[in-house]
């Protein structure tokens, strides 16, 4: 997939207000439903990321999923969030910087209890990431660049689950099944006749459909970021971050 820099009016810094992320920071140490809701739905979607982080960190499945609820529910307590400076930290970076601090105090402290009394604080699928980690290559890469990559993904894969949504309710599935495929390169003409012949769409027709996906998805991605940034710098920066993720 190419990056498309696009100057939209919607991602100016004055939207950046009412975020999931500036509500959780502007809510600090008080007790306010709306942050708390904020930050699960930030977690919801990024815990995936920190697991594949511990697991290449050498922590066998169990030791991962014990630290990233005991990290949550260190987070959903307020501690977590008494010294954040909205305009310096992206959520992912905040996560990232406080598991890692995180997992140290716990080691040092070698506890065997999960924090929180050993309830889980988020409904997870960590079977489904363990299966998932399982088919990453053992040699590489690193464990921050893994968890880079596993957010580039999370990103992504939320962006296409909205898109396939929106499709399926406008009556457009199968159009959505055959393009999805070659949204990240442009096909070969004789695709578009095949895919067209299967549509009874022309290719005219079948070339600016597939434009509109991927209009649409750039849409979706920088929407999805927004949510987890406090500027439109740090959304250029992390958009950017997203397509180097897949970079050699």
């Amino acid at each position: 997939m190419q990056e498309n820099s696009v100057n939209d009016e919607s991602f100016r810094s004055t939207q950046f207000a009412t975020t999931r992320w500036t509500m959780v920071v502007a809510a600090g140490q008080k007790d306010s439903p709306v942050a708390r809701q904020a930050i699960e739905f930030l977690c919801q979607r990024y815990w995936s990321p920190l697991y594949f982080y511990l697991r290449r960190r050498g922590f066998d499945a169990s030791q991962a999923e014990d630290f990233v609820q005991g990290f949550f529910a260190h987070l959903l307590e307020k501690r977590g969030l008494e010294s954040v400076k909205p305009q310096k930290y992206k959520f992912r970076s905040f996560l990232l910087a406080c598991l890692k601090n995180f997992v140290a105090d716990e080691c040092r402290r070698a506890r065997r209890e999960r924090r929180g009394g050993g309830k889980c604080i988020l409904s997870l699928e960590f079977e489904q990431a363990e299966t998932r980690y399982s088919l990453e290559p053992a040699d590489q890469p690193s464990a921050d660049r893994l968890f880079d990559q596993s957010w580039a993904m999370t990103i992504i894969e939320r962006a296409m689950e909205t898109i396939h949504r929106e499709y399926a309710e406008a009556g457009k599935g199968e159009l959505f099944e055959q393009l999805k495929g070659h949204i990240s390169t442009e096909p070969e003409p004789c695709l578009y006749r095949q895919i067209g012949d299967r549509l009874n769409m022309s290719e005219g027709a079948l070339r600016v459909a597939a434009y509109r996906l991927r209009r649409r998805l750039r849409e979706l991605i920088r929407s999805e970021i927004a949510e987890t940034v406090t500027t439109s710098e740090q959304l250029e920066e992390e958009i950017r971050d997203l397509f180097d993720a897949f970079s050699p």
